[in-house]
């Protein structure tokens, strides 16, 4: 690779020699953003009821951050390649911990709903550039992979740690610790990012920044989460349910008309029409959507259904952490040099789907260990199966310029699918249970009674809306197995040449 190449991939002469303490740190600033998401989950009841929230209004609490995290990761990453990588890192860390506090003091819903927006926001600058930063201190092949490696254990490792600490700040201290606990990590991180990293010269990106391509895919993606949100309470044929779905296809569609005219767009087309990359996309989007919806429901059940603590309800979620844990470690990343990817992937959102498949038998009285247990653990099984080839393959052959924001595409068809399945799948589960309330409230004479069909209605609305997810689940297992169609990678060449050092292994930063 010649030297300008290196230039352009900001990738460094020699190993910073303070890159795995770097890792530490960046990797903690990881961890705060998974705990965040988890955590969040596990204090929604409470903060529920604490600030007034409507059931309708709810899931704006999860919603809020996922549509701002994954409409500006793009132009996230774009200003990391602007400003500077270590600089975006330590203002998104800075800015977290400011959102995070400003949720912990939050005393109503609008309050809330803002600091969580602007959790998101913050977070779109955080994700991009620490992603990055690994990408350009790891050169070698062999240290990169295991960078990356401890970079996602860390991240499924967190989603366990976020359910447990969530239950316990929720239950013994107060559901603003969850918030307020971001502060620490915020601090410790980016203090040690500014004595720590050392970003290599030579990797910014000087092309003008496409700011209608930034203002056409948030406000397309907005009015979009919005119109499904919209129809929860209004319906499908209200006038504004319809207005913002005919408006977000305008703004998206204007979008992608603008990054085909402009020199330095937003999105280059050519990252996303390339059929592998393209599948990979729509697939883990799809996969998402099914996957959001289901903890936020499977998270009522526990605690209003179930009358399960915020503790328990946290231990409760970890068979499905253990299952991603193990299908990403154990089963994705030892195959995934060995088989095409589409042989993972395909069968990893069919097991996933088995898992849901379980879920559809769900009532009051159903058993954790015969029912949940099972459900989790191959949800779990499938997803981190299916996760880790796929952000292997995400970036594989893209050119050096597009390989940043081929890695952002990836975290936002995430991001936004989870907004697009809280609302859709809240939508339906909400239709379903007032449908059945209805129904059966005439029968039901006593308080008692009463109570229950409105648990049963609870229940009845939380398994029609995952027969859809199961449904969304074999949909993104044909479209991974129809569209991905590449080979086996070749793991040895990550900057041996242009191409190579394009294919690097990127791991997800999720949010629930």
């Amino acid at each position: 690779m010649s030297e300008t190449a290196s230039k352009a991939l900001g990738a460094p002469a020699a190993p910073d020699a303070g890159r795995w303490k770097a890792l530490v740190f960046i990797a903690l600033a990881q961890l705060m953003v998974v705990l965040d998401a988890t955590i969040v989950n596990i204090a929604l009841p409470s903060a529920q009821q604490d600030l007034g929230i409507s059931d309708g209004n709810r899931q704006w609490v999860v919603t809020a951050y996922a549509l701002a995290f994954g409409g500006l990761l793009l132009f996230g990453g774009r200003i990391a390649d602007l400003w500077g990588r270590k600089r975006t890192f330590v203002l998104g860390l800075a800015g977290f911990a400011a959102a995070s506090a400003l949720g912990g003091a939050a005393t109503n819903e609008a309050m809330m709903f803002g600091s969580r927006a602007l959790q998101g926001v913050f977070g779109a600058l955080l994700a991009p550039a620490a992603l990055s930063l690994l990408a350009v201190m790891f050169t070698d092949a062999k240290e990169r992979a295991k960078a990356f490696g401890i970079y996602g254990a860390i991240a499924g490792g967190g989603g366990a740690v976020g359910l447990i600490l969530g239950g316990f700040l929720t239950e013994y201290l107060d559901w603003r610790w969850t918030f307020f606990v971001n502060i620490p990590f915020a601090v410790i991180a980016a203090a040690g990012a500014y004595f720590v990293i050392r970003e290599p010269e030579g990797g910014r990106n000087r092309s003008p920044l496409d700011i209608p391509g930034v203002i056409l895919s948030t406000l397309g993606l907005v009015a979009l989460v919005y119109g499904f949100t919209r129809a929860e309470s209004d319906g499908w044929s209200d006038s504004v349910t319809v207005g913002m779905f005919v408006a977000s296809a305008v703004l998206l569609l204007a979008f992608v008309v603008v990054e085909s005219k402009v020199k330095a767009p937003l999105l280059p087309l050519r990252v996303v029409t390339e059929r592998n990359r393209g599948g990979i996309y729509l697939s883990l989007g799809l996969a998402i959507i099914a996957m959001f919806g289901l903890f936020l429901f499977l998270t009522y059940y526990l605690q209003i259904v179930k009358g399960y603590s915020p503790v328990k309800t946290g231990f409760a979620f970890l068979p499905m952490i253990a299952g991603m844990i193990t299908g990403s470690t154990q089963i994705g990343t030892r195959l995934m040099t060995r088989v095409a990817p589409r042989l993972l992937m395909g069968p990893g959102f069919l097991v996933a789907a088995l898992g849901m498949l379980l879920l559809t038998q769900l009532e009051i009285g159903s058993s954790y260990a015969a029912l949940l247990l099972p459900a989790m653990l191959l949800l779990g099984l499938g997803m981190g199966t299916a996760f880790m080839p796929a952000m292997s393959l995400a970036t594989q052959g893209v050119e050096p310029r597009d390989s940043g924001v081929a890695s952002a595409m990836v975290n936002t068809s995430q991001q936004v699918g989870g907004a697009i399945g809280t609302a859709l799948l809240n939508t339906i589960a909400a239709s379903a249970t007032t449908s059945y309330i209805a129904d059966h409230i005439v029968g039901a004479t006593s308080r008692s009674q009463q109570q229950l069909v409105q648990l049963e209605g609870m229940v009845q609305g939380y398994t029609s809306a995952i027969w859809v997810a199961v449904g969304i689940l074999v949909v993104a297992a044909v479209i991974a197995l129809t569209f991905v169609n590449a080979g086996r990678p070749n793991m040895t060449a990550v900057t041996g040449s242009d191409e190579g050092a394009a294919d690097e292994v990127q791991i997800p930063v999720v949010a629930h």
